[in-house]
């Protein structure tokens, strides 16, 4: 008796949980002419990933930017300074500086010969590491 109680209830739960997702699914659109739902797929990617590539690109020159226009005044300050041993400490910094917006530059410019998608393949994305800092290198055992 039991049983038929809860029957009830039960295929009355289980009839509105399908009715409601068959009225919730989307429609899926037709794939487009001439393509596979995966080529679609594939191209929507490359045009995100494109899209990515263009935001990076152009953040990165407005870093450089910023980065040239910093080095220029620091170079103006040390051009004032008059005590040798400051003045020193501060070409120091300023020579570091010129390397490291050199290599920025340099970073840059290959990143935008290589286009979207350009390190794919050569580790960056590899074996999980979803762009994220890559493995610490293997350490060599320790010889007793």
């Amino acid at each position: 008796m039991n049983c038929k109680r809860l029957l009830l209830p039960v295929t009355l739960t289980l009839a509105s949980l399908a009715w409601a997702q068959t009225e919730s699914a989307p429609a899926q659109a037709p794939p487009a002419k001439g393509g596979s739902p995966h080529h679609q797929m594939g191209m929507e990617h490359h045009g995100k990933m494109s899209e990515m590539h263009k935001q990076h690109m152009e953040a990165m020159k407005a870093d450089v930017d910023k980065m040239k226009a910093s080095l220029d005044q620091l170079k103006a300050n040390v051009a004032k300074i008059t005590d040798s041993a400051e003045k020193a400490r501060w070409q120091a910094n300023v020579d570091m500086w010129t390397v490291m917006v050199g290599h920025m530059e340099q970073m840059m410019k290959h990143m935008d010969a290589m286009g979207p998608g350009g390190m794919m393949g050569h580790g960056m994305m590899e074996h999980g590491h979803k762009g994220g800092p890559p493995a610490p290198p293997p350490t060599e055992p320790k010889k007793e």
